[in-house]
């Protein structure tokens, strides 16, 4: 179809004058909110006016070592106010944001930074020397900048902001993701699809000015990211944690008076187990939000009668940048388990068919979207690309219905991906390292059901004859090669793996026959 162009002799406008770009909306807060505290890490506390001249003197340092627009910088973080500040200066300087997933292994970690080409590395402190991080990095030979608390390297620098064009359909980020092959996929965004997700987060959950909202989720993640960037651009507080601990979280909400509070469902539980719950005030709460898990309806109940009386159910992927669905509060006591939502302001949401028609409510298909925030694509993967945009819409590789409600009720999934306490994970790695143990003839990995993490990664093996069915082993030998959230909670020894007639592994029967599994473990 040919495109129609301007008439009357009028040129489109420059792109600086229409320019969608990511670190804008820090400037843009900074000049609207100036003293508003956006930042809370501790003691320390951080204006949106300080966070903006912090970011642009991080940006001017990067440029001053050699970083050009376009090139690709990784980051190894843990949440902190050094990695907002040199996050925005990425953005600003037109770099392209490759988070490091903090819990991968030296191997997966080496894969990345090789795959997506990266030039420079940025690396807090107490991670410059991590065997699986900073390390690998060096030992690779990619120019590395150590940021230390306070960020005395750039402190001579320029606090205003670098003269770098950027358009809308730049890449601002490639997040690499575990998919169904044994190595990630790093999926590319653009400015416009990360601020367009940005400005639907914001209008759907009605973020203002006055809320804040503790961010314990790791920011190397596009959903954490996405919620740090909806909340700052309204001028909001985010107070950064490092990791979940249910008493901290507790303690600020009540301290610093937070309005919102985001987390899986095993947090919640955690939470509402503390001592502390009886003795903290969450009445500064206006919502929750939960993600990531099935929610359980005596854990709903019961979030709903002691943190605060509105949650809401927000659901995405990498691919399309979060979140893509929402389920509204009034739905909260209607309907359990995994129901994800309508689709959000900006997404179309429909089930399709195998044959690409589009299908009733009611009828079991894959869930598909189309929106702005679509990702670009798979970095240096035309044909994974163009499989997940097939028929003109995005494939999810999750299989469900829209019910009653207009909502869409997930399944099963056509990948073979476990998503466990918020983490994807390939079965076929997993399954890849437990063929190379000693002894096991068979090995299929999947996830089964569980409160707290969502998905239990869970194998079930076959061993050879005269080998003994004993976990340890091969727990010691997972645990060497995998990342800690990669290992299977439990390993299941069976006499044979389903199979169909044709030898595809039939996943879906061991979910199925052990879907109480842990039973015993859910809270």
């Amino acid at each position: 179809m040919a495109r129609r162009t301007f008439d009357g002799g009028v040129t489109p406008p420059p792109s600086e004058i229409t320019r969608i770009a990511v670190g804008d909306i820090l400037r843009r807060t900074a000049r609207r909110l100036p003293g508003n505290t956006v930042l809370v890490e501790g003691d320390r506390r951080v204006t949106a006016a300080e966070l903006d001249a912090a970011a642009n003197r991080m940006a001017h340092y990067l440029i001053a070592q050699g970083c050009q627009p376009g090139d690709r910088c990784a980051m190894m973080f843990g949440n902190s106010i050094e990695l907002v500040v040199t996050l925005f200066a990425i953005h600003r300087a037109g770099l392209i944001w490759v988070p490091i997933n903090l819990m991968l292994d030296a191997d997966d970690v080496e894969y990345t930074l090789t795959h997506a080409g990266v030039s420079h590395v940025a690396v807090e402190e107490v991670f410059a020397d991590h065997p699986n991080l900073g390390a690998v990095a060096r030992r690779l030979g990619i120019a590395t900048t150590v940021v230390a608390p306070g960020l005395a390297l750039c402190a001579d620098r320029p606090g205003t902001e670098p003269d770098v064009e950027i358009d809308r359909d730049d890449i601002a980020a490639i997040i690499y993701t575990s998919g169904t092959t044994s190595k990630p996929k790093g999926a590319m965004h653009s400015h416009q699809s990360i601020v367009m997700a940005i400005m639907a987060n914001a209008v759907e959950s009605s973020f203002v000015r006055e809320d804040g909202v503790p961010l314990q989720l790791p920011l190397f993640h596009c959903g954490a990211h996405v919620l740090l960037l909806s909340f700052l651009m309204v001028g909001a507080k985010c107070v950064l944690l490092r990791g979940f601990d249910a008493g901290t979280m507790l303690r600020v909400i009540e301290e610093e008076q937070l309005t919102v509070v985001v987390g899986l469902p095993m947090m919640y539980a955690a939470m509402l187990a503390h001592p502390e719950m009886e003795t903290r005030s969450m009445a500064s709460l206006r919502f929750g939000l939960h993600t990531m898990a099935p929610m359980y309806e005596s854990l709903m109940r019961e979030m709903i009668d002691r943190i605060c009386p509105t949650f809401k159910l927000s659901s995405g992927q990498t691919e399309m940048y979060p979140i893509t669905t929402l389920s509204r509060p009034e739905m909260q006591l209607k309907r359990f388990g995994n129901v994800w939502g309508e689709a959000t302001l900006i997404n179309d949401l429909a089930v399709m068919g195998e044959d690409g028609t589009l299908l009733p409510p009611g009828e079991i298909g894959e869930l598909v979207h189309r929106g702005p925030n679509v990702m670009r694509g798979y970095y240096k993967n035309p044909e994974a690309t163009e499989e997940a945009r097939r028929f003109g819409w995005h494939h999810t590789g999750d299989l469900g219905r829209i019910n009653e409600w207009g909502e869409f009720e997930f399944l099963d999934r056509t990948k073979d991906m476990i998503k466990s306490g918020g983490e994807n994970v390939s079965s076929m790695q997993v399954e890849a390292h437990l063929l190379d143990c000693p002894g096991v003839k068979e090995a299929i990995a999947v996830g089964i059901p569980h409160a707290r993490w969502g998905e239990a990664v869970t194998a079930f093996v076959v061993v050879e004859d005269g080998t003994d069915a004993d976990p340890q082993p091969i727990m010691d030998r997972l645990h060497r090669h995998l990342g800690g959230f990669q290992v299977p909670k439990r390993i299941v020894f069976v006499d044979a793996v389903p199979k169909t007639a044709t030898g595809k592994l039939r996943k879906v029967e061991l979910r199925q026959a052990y879907a109480d599994l842990y039973a015993d473990e859910m809270v």
